[in-house]
């Protein structure tokens, strides 16, 4: 089945935009649900979430499983998987690991620009990679099907990750570094270790992430996803369109600065300007996400892989990395 998939939006979410999302056709989307909130304020951010999904359930429900693609689509839906930017969620105890997840975690970033207890962050100048609860919360996400998200973290973090995790691990919003050096996006010894071991590399819309910015042309966006599968293959390409839609700018600040300093972090924007900048005319939201499909087409790809590009390679590696690796024997022998 065909799927359309975006791996990463952090929006001002409203009816207005539930009501795009199904505009727009969109089967799934890993949303942010945290940067730099604790657990309580983790569970308070799924409760808001709870209200929506019992307000509008003809447009959106949470979701669990890879099947929950296949209950979208039969029901004209948008399932909403949850995720977090930053690992403040589990604080210092790692067995919440286990118990956000059976609240609906799917995604955790190990690190957001700055060294966290997990790993370092993409704008630390010492790159120190995992810390030792880093390498055991990793294990522990692999164990209850949580995945490992790197898109924040830094190079010697990420490959770390990468050897460290026995499943696939993800980037769910970045581009290659050889295309619009941002400190974000990722060079091609994390690309080619990603396509290797089966993660997932989603492409980001965010203008930050661009080469010409707000101006990128989706020719040239495109383009870069085709250089990027003729090194190093179709297979673990998505989107993943870092959408920050209807947020005000002072949200900006939360994002980059969180609790962790008295001073604004301008962060990727420039000091005159430290707000959202404009998305790409081609993609002001979710109705014009299937506008890539032809953009991908003109730039050499067959249907069967701008089908997989644009959600088929992300369903497949929601089926492998949702389930549990051991936890639905014991709780079946618990009955």
């Amino acid at each position: 089945m065909s799927y359309l998939i975006d791996g990463l939006q952090y929006s001002n979410w409203s009816e207005g935009i539930f009501r795009q999302l199904r505009s727009g056709g969109v089967d799934a989307v890993h949303v942010t649900l945290v940067y730099h909130e604790n657990f309580r304020e983790t569970v308070a951010r799924i409760e808001c979430w709870n209200r929506w999904f019992e307000r509008w359930p003809d447009l959106i429900f949470q979701g669990f499983a890879a099947e929950d693609l296949a209950l979208a689509r039969a029901t004209g839906r948008t399932a909403v998987f949850f995720g977090a930017q930053n690992p403040s969620c589990i604080e210092d105890d790692i067995g919440l690991v286990q118990v956000l997840h059976r609240l609906g975690l799917r995604f955790m970033q190990l690190s957001y620009n700055n060294q966290s207890l997990l790993a370092t962050g993409c704008y630390e100048a010492e790159d120190t990679g995992l810390t030792r609860m880093g390498r055991e919360v990793v294990t522990e996400m692999n164990r209850v099907g949580m995945v490992v998200d790197m898109s924040h973290s830094s190079e010697r973090s990420t490959l770390a990750a990468l050897e460290h995790s026995t499943r696939p691990i993800a980037v769910t919003h970045a581009n290659p570094a050889a295309w619009h050096p941002a400190r974000r996006n990722k060079s091609d010894a994390v690309i080619g270790a990603l396509a290797e071991t089966g993660g997932m590399l989603g492409f980001s819309l965010y203008p930050h992430h661009l080469r010409g910015g707000s101006a990128c042309e989706m020719a040239d966006f495109c383009g870069m996803i085709a250089r990027t599968a003729e090194r190093h293959g179709t297979d673990f390409l998505g989107i993943g369109t870092d959408l920050c839609q209807d947020q005000p700018d002072s949200v900006v600040e939360w994002m980059r600065t969180g609790r962790w300093t008295k001073s604004v972090d301008f962060g990727e924007g420039s000091r005159e300007a430290p707000g959202f900048p404009d998305m790409p005319g081609w993609f002001r939201d979710n109705r014009d996400l299937g506008n890539l499909r032809g953009g991908l087409q003109a730039v050499g790809f067959s249907g069967e892989e701008v089908t997989a590009i644009m959600g088929g390679n992300w369903a497949r590696f929601f089926a492998t990395s949702f389930g549990t690796a051991g936890l639905d024997e014991v709780e079946r022998a618990a009955e």
